[in-house]
């Protein structure tokens, strides 16, 4: 999972609040869920290579070529061999993977999922107050339901990214140790 980062917009600081809390109470934090895509496409491109490497191995069989009917059957699925191993070597990471959305100032958390069209579709809008708590880890933050249930888990990418949320759910969101 990857985290979208964004960049606060300059808030001025009013007198006896700190800018830190300033900016993360006026920012909503997004965070990406993605499968691990990252092995995904090295497992793609591993199996693409070795259909191409096989789709011209069948023409190294020795005595496979005296019959034109197998020729002809060794030309179809070499052809095929080669585009499927081209289609699995240009696969790439694709970007429309659900967002998690923190909003501060309708004080909620939003999930959404693009459809076919790239347009965001809304699939859980919870709002802080029906939130039991959040548990915030080195590398990811739970949301836990009144009953005290794991909602969502949501991986963080950084300290930082960390810090702004823990700050925008405190005092809105009990949070757990």
């Amino acid at each position: 999972m990857a985290v979208t980062d964004q960049n606060p917009p300059l808030v001025s600081k009013a007198p006896g609040s700190s800018a830190l809390g300033a900016i993360a109470g006026a920012v909503p934090l997004s965070l990406r869920l993605e499968a691990n895509w990252k092995l995904r496409i090295v497992v793609l491109r591993l199996l693409g290579a070795a259909m191409i490497l096989s789709s011209t191995g069948l023409w190294l069989v020795p005595g496979a070529g005296a019959d034109p009917e197998m020729n002809l059957i060794r030309m179809g699925v070499s052809i095929a061999f080669l585009l499927g191993g081209l289609v699995l070597m240009t696969a790439h990471q694709p970007g429309s993977g659900p967002e998690a959305c923190f909003d501060p100032v309708r004080r909620e958390l939003r999930v959404l999922q693009r459809d076919s069209r790239g347009r965001p579709r809304t699939v859980l809008r919870r709002s802080y107050d029906t939130l039991g708590g959040a548990r915030l880890t080195a590398s990811a933050v739970q949301m836990l339901e009144t009953d005290g249930s794991l909602l969502i888990e949501l991986p963080i990418g950084s300290a930082e990214m960390r810090s702004h949320l823990r700050d925008q759910l405190s005092g809105a969101v009990r949070i757990l140790t």
